[in-house]
């Protein structure tokens, strides 16, 4: 592995990018001939587009690209299989061909100018490079302040994350190696990573508006993202509710005392309200326990049926010399 000028593979995961991925790839493609140019990278450097079942033209632009442009390269997935596993088909196209990669997504609202520093923090022995938003002002509040409190959540669940980092990252050749050795279906690439154990550093850097193309994260995804991050690295919420279990448990014992007491005292009323109130809260906390226990269990039954993560549908460039 040559550190002077390591082959650099810039991974982007695209689906339905039509719109944005032309000025994307052209962007791209101006940082990756400076940095050939001025000797950061080797010559063999590449952008790999990874087309995640985009039921646009997507797939067509990345081919075109990929024709004309021999350090282009391309895979499409026979399916829709996730931003993640998108990810993770790219690095692992990409893994044999190169010494470091960085993962980008299509939009390029993270600031591609500092994947020039990432490259620097390699050479100066680091694994990993983490691309890290120094605020979040371009988002929403609503946005800005569930962020927060995911990654708060995150830290006290001891899920080691990064706060505001995505998947804007640099990783080292045998670092990306590791982490395919993970093979849970349930990805959260950035808590893995974090795990991994090599070497880290970060860069800093401003998020930009999306040039074209709508967010490909809605809330839904979003919040099937957390769940996901939280399930697959913490087994705290099922603690929580054996705990909340224990506490109605002993409020439960207060109130029997109460009840016999009254009772023996002659003062005992009916308490319909009071009786109903109960049963509905009971009733709530059991439902809330066993949708978290069963949240587990569905990623069991995902885990144990051992079922591939993505399929490739066919690639374009790869072979290139």
């Amino acid at each position: 592995m040559e550190k002077d000028s390591p082959i650099l593979y810039i991974v982007v995961p695209c689906f339905n990018e039509q719109d944005a991925l032309p000025q994307s790839h052209d962007r791209l493609m101006k940082l990756l001939e400076e940095m050939i140019n001025n000797g950061s990278i080797s010559q063999e450097s590449r952008l790999l587009y990874v087309d995640d079942g985009s039921r646009d033209d997507t797939w067509d632009i990345i081919a075109h690209l990929a024709g004309g442009n021999k350090s282009v390269s391309g895979v499409k997935l026979a399916c829709n299989s996730g931003h993640q596993n998108a990810l993770m088909a790219g690095l692992a196209a990409a893994v044999e061909h190169c010494d470091i990669t960085v993962s980008i997504d299509a939009d390029l609202q993270d600031d591609i100018n500092v994947i020039p520093q990432m490259v620097e923090s390699y050479k100066d022995g680091c694994d990993i490079v983490f691309g890290v938003r120094r605020e979040r002002k371009s988002d929403s509040w609503f946005k800005r302040t569930t962020a927060m409190m995911f990654y708060k959540m995150m830290n006290r669940l001891d899920v080691d994350t990064i706060n505001n980092h995505a998947d804007f990252r640099l990783m080292s050749r045998r670092s990306v190696l590791a982490l395919l050795d993970y093979k849970e279906r349930n990805l959260f690439i950035r808590g893995i990573v974090t795990k991994l154990g090599y070497k880290t550093d970060c860069v800093y850097y401003d998020r930009s508006a999306r040039t074209a193309g709508e967010s490909k994260y809605p809330l839904r995804k979003m919040l099937n993202f957390a769940i996901d991050g939280i399930t697959s690295f913490s087994v705290k919420p099922v603690r929580m509710v054996f705990m909340v279990g224990v506490l109605f448990l002993i409020i439960a014992l207060i109130m029997l005392i109460y009840v016999l007491t009254a009772y023996f005292l002659g003062r005992a009323v009916s308490g319909w309200p009071s009786l109903i109130l109960s049963v509905w809260l009971v009733g709530a906390f059991i439902l809330i326990g066993l949708g978290i226990i069963g949240e587990y269990v569905g990623k069991i039954y995902t885990e144990v049926k051992n079922r591939p993560r993505f399929n490739v549908d066919t690639t374009v460039g790869l072979d290139k010399e």
